[in-house]
C-alpha cells in the first residue's frame, strides 16, 4: 500500500479521573520528523507516544498535540482530620461534665470545628494516565494513517493516468521518427537536384546515403524511448508494491526528465518539439504528486 505523507488524525479517551485528547497531523517532509507540542505533565511519556507513530510512520513531518484534563474534584480527597476531632471531643465532654451540660456532641457540632476536615491531593497514578493516553494516541495515529492511505490510492490512481498520457505520446513519437528521417532525405535530394541539375552533375548517392546516416544517427531517439518505458514499468512496480517508496519514485522521475530533454534535443521535427513539451507537462505533474508520497 502507498501513502500520502498528508493525513490528520483526533483521539479521545478518559477515565473517572482524566481525559486526554489527542491529534496528530502530518505534511511532506524529506525525512522523518516528529514534533510534540504537549503537557509537562506529559514529558515521561512523549518518547513511548513518538515510538508509536513510528511504528506506522516512515517518512513526513508530523506534529503532535496532546490536550489533559484533571476532573474536576476528582483529585482532591477530604479525610476527616482525626487528630484534631479527638481533642475538640475530649475538650466539649469536659465541658459538658463541668458546667453539667445536658447537651449531646454531636456531628454537627463536631465537624464546625475549622480543621475538622483535611483536603489531600491525590496524585494520578502513571500507569492509569499511560492507559489513557496510549488509547488516545492509537485512535489518532489510526485515523491518521487512514486518511494517509486514502490519499496515497488517490496519488497512486493520477500517476498512473499521468503515466498513460506519457505512454501515448511517446508512442506517437516512435512512430513519427522513421518518418523524420525520410522526410530529411527526400528534403535533401530535392535541394541538391535542384543546385546540380542546371550544372550537369548527378547526384553522389553514396553522399547522400553517408548524410542521412549521420542524421539517423544524430536524431534517433530509439535508446530513449526504450529506457522511458523501462521508467514506466519501474514507477508501476514500485507503487503495485506499496510502502514507502517517494524517494525512490522522485530519483526515477529525474531519470525521465533527463531521456525527455534528449529525445527534445535531438528532435528536429515541430510536432515531436510539441510532443516533448506535452510530455514534460505530464512528468511536472507527476513530480508534484510524487512529492507527497511516503
Amino acid at each position: 500500500m502507498t501513502f500520502s505523507m498528508t493525513g490528520y488524525g483526533r483521539g479521545e479517551a478518559s477515565n473517572d479521573r482524566i481525559k486526554i485528547v489527542v491529534e496528530i497531523k502530518s505534511v511532506n517532509h524529506r525525512y522523518s520528523e516528529i514534533v510534540a507540542k504537549i503537557p509537562k505533565k506529559m514529558n515521561p511519556f512523549e518518547d513511548r507516544v513518538k515510538s508509536m507513530i513510528k511504528e506506522k510512520v516512515q517518512r513526513g513531518r508530523i506534529e503532535l498535540f496532546v490536550n489533559y484534563e484533571e476532573q474536576v474534584g476528582a483529585d482532591y480527597a477530604i479525610q476527616p482530620n482525626e487528630g484534631v476531632l479527638d481533642q475538640y471531643y475530649e475538650a466539649l465532654m469536659q465541658l459538658k461534665e463541668r458546667y453539667d451540660l445536658k447537651d449531646h456532641v454531636t456531628l454537627s457540632l463536631m465537624s464546625r470545628h475549622p480543621e475538622a476536615f483535611r483536603v489531600e491531593y491525590v496524585e494520578v497514578d502513571s500507569d492509569a494516565i499511560w492507559a489513557v493516553l496510549e488509547k488516545a494516541a492509537s485512535d489518532a495515529i489510526s485515523q491518521m494513517v487512514e486518511m494517509r492511505s486514502i490519499e496515497g490510492a488517490k496519488l497512486v490512481e493520477d500517476v498512473f493516468e499521468r503515466i498513460a498520457q506519457m505512454k501515448t505520446r511517446l508512442e506517437k513519437i516512435e512512430s513519427q521518427s522513421p518518418q523524420i528521417v525520410e522526410a530529411y532525405r527526400q528534403k535533401m535530394r530535392d535541394r541538391l537536384t535542384d543546385l546540380l541539375s542546371d550544372m550537369g552533375i548527378q547526384i553522389d548517392e553514396a553522399r547522400i546515403a553517408h548524410e542521412i546516416a549521420i542524421f539517423a544517427d544524430k536524431t534517433n531517439v530509439t535508446e530513449e524511448i526504450v529506457r522511458l518505458k523501462s521508467h514506466f514499468d519501474q514507477i508501476a512496480d514500485i507503487l503495485e508494491q506499496g510502502g514507502a517508496a517517494g524517494r525512490k519514485l522522485d530519483f526515477l522521475v529525474q531519470e525521465m526528465n533527463r531521456e525527455v530533454n534528449t529525445i527534445g534535443s535531438k528532435s528536429p521535427d515541430f510536432e515531436i518539439s510539441n510532443d516533448v513539451i506535452e510530455l514534460k507537462s505530464e512528468l511536472e505533474k507527476i513530480r508534484e504528486q510524487i512529492q507527497n508520497i511516503e
